[in-house]
């Protein structure tokens, strides 16, 4: 008993020390509260940086792999195995992606909560591996497996097969979105923000994980689309499923090297805690000086594994009054519901000065789902021989991939030194400099789609193909710039917008931000899927075939990409006011 004390005491001390470092002490110890795997601070020497992050980037690509062999093929085997329409198929996957970006704020809420992100990674990659392999076997066992089409005559597939591909499908929306947050930001983790040299290399981190993201999507969307296409889905799903295991093998190689950030508590709880106690106390005055606020002493927060935040001014009139000291509360312990500390409030606010520049990403992956559903569709109605190659229209979307694989390395090598020499800015470009750039990018590139539709249905015309559905006499190549451009944007969007989230979040809510961060792909993919619906319904009044049929030959998808591609561009002028108005956190030294 006396040991187990002691050994708890020595931990506190040495995380202490880790937390608020003595000048002898840095060159040794983290200085962000890391711990090891057994909870002790840890050495920079010894863990962490990129000898770690070398093994989280490896779990990356093949984690992606096996995700992107299932999402790229998606709408074909909802269409071809299953038997849907174009706009169920298109709704089904915008639907299911949608989840999969959802679901990251249940990971990223117990990691950030109770688990660390770790643990986290453990289990929800063990649900991922069962989902896929239960999408195996649906596409392996000859009674789960849809039934094939008879000539023009396609059967449904029975109850029992739509039960278990979806519930496997939907169980790695849970395993893939759950770890997906927690990945990032514990890649992130392993670099020193305390240390200037580490926190540079931060930077480029995000950039080689999103590198790393799309060499896996690269593989996919070329030999294993190839696979399912030539040597069916049993082998085609039975290769993801592999590689989600020797992804998990690959992270927990590194588990006596990786650096760990202490679970700070519920971060819901903390944010509930200042609204109540902000109205518990909105008769009260503020004081003139911010420094009269409640805040602990020494540079130790109350919300461990989280350095304190300095006060700033926002939000002041209401939410500051959460850290009033009133005259019954001097002195002894305080009730969280009544007091919280200037950091804590300053969460809260991080959050809301967060929220306009998370709104305006929806938009932008509204633009992104587009690769992978109506993109598709536009592909299948065009001729898809080159050569003496057949291309499947899923395939091209790997252009997407190409630019996004060509691009991180020019943008690191390239264009961060020359902007440098500009902006004078370490990274070349601000984050919010970086998304604007990709959100322009991404607008045009949806514009570029909707002129290849135009193209596309005047030779439909002039063939006299209108009431045939067949693929009209145009290269599918006339797809790539829309493709290309869109990686580029992402470039530009995603990845700063990844780094936005993770360097502008609260230490003890970086899983959390980052989640919120993916939940702008779920919220894009639903808002596709809903525009669909509307596009659906109101073009098809009165017995009209609308804009997106069946039979593409016959509808105006031109139209809906122009829609979308007016979306995006006030999408973009709103980004840029509240991009103007934005004010970085920062973390208290004293």
């Amino acid at each position: 008993m006396g040991s187990s004390v002691v050994d708890e005491e020595r931990r506190q001390s040495l995380l202490v020390r880790a937390t608020e470092p003595e000048e002898k002490d840095v060159a040794d110890y983290t200085g962000d509260g890391s711990v090891d795997f057994r909870g002790y601070p840890v050495s920079k020497r010894n863990t962490g940086n990129w000898r770690a992050c070398s093994l989280i980037l490896g779990t990356e690509v093949c984690e992606r792999l096996a995700y992107y062999g299932i999402s790229k093929s998606l709408v074909t085997y909802l269409s071809k195995r299953l038997h849907q329409g174009n706009v169920s198929a298109a709704r089904n996957f915008t639907t299911w992606q949608g989840t999969c970006y959802l679901t990251p704020l249940i990971g990223a809420t117990l990691a950030d909560s109770y688990w660390g992100k770790y643990r986290i990674i453990a289990v929800f990659s063990t649900i991922y591996f069962l989902g896929m392999a239960a999408l195996t076997l649906s596409a392996s066992v000859p009674f789960l497996k849809p039934p094939p089409c008879i000539g023009s005559i396609c059967p449904q597939p029975t109850l029992p097969q739509y039960l278990i591909y979806f519930v496997g499908l939907y169980m790695i929306a849970l395993g893939a979105g759950g770890i997906k947050p927690c990945v990032s930001s514990f890649g992130a983790d392993q670099f020193d923000d305390t240390d200037p040299v580490e926190k540079s290399k931060k930077g480029a981190f995000f950039n080689w994980f999103y590198f790393s993201i799309n060499i896996g999507s690269l593989i996919s969307g070329t030999v294993l689309i190839w696979v399912q296409e030539n040597c069916g889905y049993g082998i085609g799903f039975g290769i993801p499923t592999l590689f989600i295991a020797l992804a998990i093998g690959s992270f927990f190689i590194g588990s006596e090297i990786y650096r760990f950030q202490v679970p700070g508590g519920s971060p819901l709880t903390r944010a509930c805690q200042v609204v109540v106690a902000a109205i518990c106390k909105r008769k009260a005055d503020l004081p003139v000086d911010s420094s009269l606020l409640y805040e602990l002493r020494g540079k130790t927060s109350a919300i461990e594994g989280s350095r304190k935040l300095e006060h700033s001014n926002e939000f002041s009139f209401f939410l500051d009054k959460a850290a009033v000291i009133v005259s019954n509360e001097c002195g002894g312990s305080h009730n969280p519901w009544r007091l919280c500390t200037v950091t804590q409030v300053e969460e809260l606010k991080i959050l809301m000065r967060m929220f306009p520049i998370w709104a305006t990403g929806i938009v932008f992956f509204t633009v992104c789902a587009q690769n992978s559903s109506m993109f598709i569709e536009q592909g299948m109605v065009l001729n898809n021989q080159i050569g003496s190659f057949n291309i499947p229209p899923a395939t091209l979307s790997s252009l997407d991939v190409i630019s996004i694989v060509v691009w991180v390395p020019i943008y690191e090598r390239i264009v961060v030194p020359i902007a440098r020499r500009f902006t004078g800015k370490e990274r070349g470009f601000s984050e919010l400099q970086r998304m604007g750039v990709g959100l322009f990018v991404s607008t045009i590139a949806v514009a570029v789609a909707a002129l290849v539709e135009i193209k596309r249905l005047q030779i439909a015309r002039a063939e006299d193909l209108i009431h045939q559905k067949v693929p009209v006499p145009m290269s599918i190549l006339w797809q790539a710039p829309q493709y290309l451009l869109v990686g580029v944007g992402e470039v530009f969007t995603s990845i700063g917008q990844a780094e936005f989230f993770y360097n502008q979040s609260p230490d003890a809510m970086r899983s959390l931000c980052s989640a919120f961060a993916l939940v702008t792909v779920s919220l894009g993919s639903y808002l596709s899927s809903f525009i669909l619906t509307l596009v659906s319904y109101f073009t098809t009044r009165n017995g009209q075939l609308g804009w997106i049929p069946d039979n593409l030959n016959e509808g105006h998808l031109d139209r809906f990409f122009w829609l979308i591609a007016g979306l995006s561009f006030l999408n973009l002028l709103v980004f840029m006011y509240y991009a103007q108005q934005y004010k970085c956190k920062k973390a208290s030294v004293v």
